[in-house]
């Protein structure tokens, strides 16, 4: 990881994360911005936490991602404070002293106990907005999560700055060996639950600094658009789709990638899904309406399918009768940065009004318009699902199916490849293959 570009960055972004926090108050109404990085939650009846998610609002500032008890407070014309929470503690390691390149840019002060947010809150309350859960007691007064502010904020994180891009960038690299892993633990006959652990151990994460709950499916398993288990008893290898991404200071990458264990007719259907994804991500480039892609996708996925003998129908007669909606059920892809589905991709302005996902695909995350330094996810795929298969069977479009290709293939559950891609005025950067060919 290039921690100078990081460093380098910062005070661009810092700065933009100002003047967008500065709009947002104007569209709330309101002089002050107060977030909290989120408090550790128990587990019910219990004396264990349950693992700590940083508020995205917050992280989106600066790297403290694994700091419960923090705050920030944004104040337009002056530097921001950063409330430093670091209990005095021996059941626990507190965290460690302010230091880094981030620290220039915030006036910092050590908090012993969340709750001492009062003594620092600028303003009147009612001209203060909160943005996180579970703390509006310590911010009396304040308008919370106020709908008009948090527009603003998420319709604009879907550009990222040059800090933004150097992490999710060095979060592709630090996934990239650990796919490779996964895929020679496979290759060797682990089960899923000894590929995930060869997949930790290359990117040097535990399961609760995973960006995401990681997919780690053999065989039919691939079948499973989330599958969440990960079987300790190997079996016979025929496929292995790992979709599992890294985290570079609270930034996720979010990869795909399918193997077989041979050659034959799913291995050369693997072949064919990433020449077409490599196609799709292409024509990621400013400008473009992603909904126009994600429509591409299902054109290009039919003529696959009728391509590999699975259907008979042309690829856009396919698509346009729904037919590829059996065998490509979610969304081409999603915006990325400090979460991994991240948010304003269903916004058609900061001031809110819905850009809602079409009728005929209602599951696309994104539907809107990319622009420069956009990133998002390019993840086509190909399935044989059970339970889409008995609707297909029921349906019409039945006749238009060749079934005994189909029961060929679905031992082998399904496709999926998966890249980050930025958005470019003259075309698009792939964060992903430069360093997972």
């Amino acid at each position: 990881m290039d921690t100078n570009a990081l460093a380098r960055h910062y005070p661009e972004h810092v700065a933009r994360c100002q003047a967008v926090a500065t709009e947002a108050l104007a569209a709330a109404e309101a002089d002050h911005l107060v977030i909290c990085a989120g408090l550790e939650h128990y587990a019910f009846l219990d004396d264990q936490t349950y693992p700590f998610r940083a508020n995205p609002l917050f992280k989106a500032w600066l790297p403290l991602h694994r700091h419960p008890g923090c705050w920030l407070i944004h104040t337009p014309g002056e530097r921001p404070v950063l409330l430093y929470h670091q209990p005095r503690d021996f059941w626990h390691q507190p965290p460690a002293d302010p230091e880094g390149y981030w620290t220039e840019a915030f006036d910092i002060r050590v908090i012993r106990d969340p709750a001492e947010i009062g003594q620092h809150l600028p303003g009147p309350p009612e001209r203060r907005v909160l943005l996180g859960e579970g703390v509006e007691a310590l911010v009396p007064g304040a308008k919370v999560n106020p709908e008009r502010a948090l527009n603003v904020l998420h319709w604009h994180r879907a550009v990222k700055t040059g800090y933004e891009l150097a992490c999710m960038r060095a979060a592709n690299e630090r996934a990239a060996p650990a796919h490779r892993a996964a895929r020679e633990a496979f290759l060797a006959g682990a089960p899923e639950y000894e590929i995930h652990l060869a997949y930790l151990r290359a990117c040097g994460h535990t399961d609760d600094e995973l960006p995401y709950h990681s997919i780690v499916a053999v065989n039919e398993h691939a079948a499973v658009l989330h599958y969440q288990h990960r079987e300790r008893e190997a079996a016979p290898r025929r496929t292995l789709l790992v979709d599992a991404g890294a985290d570079v200071a609270g930034y996720a990458s979010d990869i795909t990638r399918t193997w077989t264990a041979g050659d034959g007719e799913f291995a050369d259907l693997v072949g064919a899904m990433d020449d077409l994804q490599r196609g799709l991500c292409a024509e990621v480039r400013a400008g473009v309406a992603f909904g126009d892609l994600h429509r591409t996708a299902h054109q290009r996925i039919g003529q696959l399918l009728k391509a590999a003998g699975v259907i008979r129908m042309d690829g856009e007669a396919a698509a346009a009768a729904g037919l590829t909606r059996y065998f490509f059920p979610h969304g081409l892809g999603h915006l990325l940065g400090v979460q991994v589905h991240d948010v304003g991709g269903q916004q058609a302005d900061p001031q809110g009004t819905p850009a809602p996902p079409p009728e005929d695909y209602p599951k696309l995350r994104l539907n809107r318009r990319l622009e420069q330094d956009t990133v998002v996810t390019i993840e086509p795929g190909i399935y044989f699902i059970d339970l889409l298969l008995e609707e297909l069977q029921a349906d019409e479009l039945a006749a238009e199916v060749h079934w005994p290709v189909v029961e060929r293939l679905r031992p082998w559950g399904g496709i999926r490849i998966e890249d980050n891609v930025r958005a470019d005025a003259g075309g698009h950067e792939n964060l992903t293959r430069a360093w997972l060919p």
